[in-house]
């Protein structure tokens, strides 16, 4: 009998655990001694998308600018701000195109451990944009996936200085 109240009880632990709740299970009091010595104390997973305690945000923030690939024209001027309360504002003009200037906002956020960095735009049409954190000094764009664009053309943009 108390291999079976055992049993339900690690069965019971399991199930709970699995919702990622913390939840707390009061053994009943003959079991506790036994389920003290056999049950590991669960330990707390660290967020797969939190960047490393030494990347810092708001150090990071700033201005990225240079002209990214374009399918059906000359280049796109992009110029990202990332501000340090994690918004960022974009603007992008497709050369040659007339009415080819757009701006947009969102949020930005690090991830993998400060290596990549996803703007959520503020419009849910527009996708979510990676970009790899090649430097402090620059940024590179990756395909929706967070994988490396694999092309010859140049998809980075550099930090812009205070003082242009």
């Amino acid at each position: 009998m108390n291999q079976k109240l055992l049993a339900l009880a690690c069965l019971a632990a399991f199930a709970l655990s699995a919702c990622n709740k913390p939840t707390e299970v009061t053994p009943a009091p003959a079991e506790t001694a036994k389920t003290a010595e056999t049950t590991p104390a669960p330990t707390a997973e660290p967020a797969p998308e939190a960047p490393k305690p030494g990347f810092d945000a708001a150090a990071f923030a700033g201005a990225f600018s240079g002209t990214l690939p374009c399918a059906d024209c000359a280049g796109i001027d992009t110029k990202i701000d990332l501000k340090a309360d994690g918004s960022y504002a974009i603007e992008e003009s497709y050369q040659g195109k007339k009415d080819g200037n757009f701006k947009g906002d969102g949020s930005w956020t690090a991830e993998e451990d400060g290596k990549r960095l996803r703007l959520d735009p503020n419009s849910k049409s527009d996708n979510d944009r990676l970009f790899d954190v090649v430097s402090h000094e620059e940024i590179r764009l990756l395909n929706q996936e967070g994988k490396a664009i694999d092309s010859q053309a140049n998809h980075s943009l550099k930090r812009v200085s205070a003082a242009q």
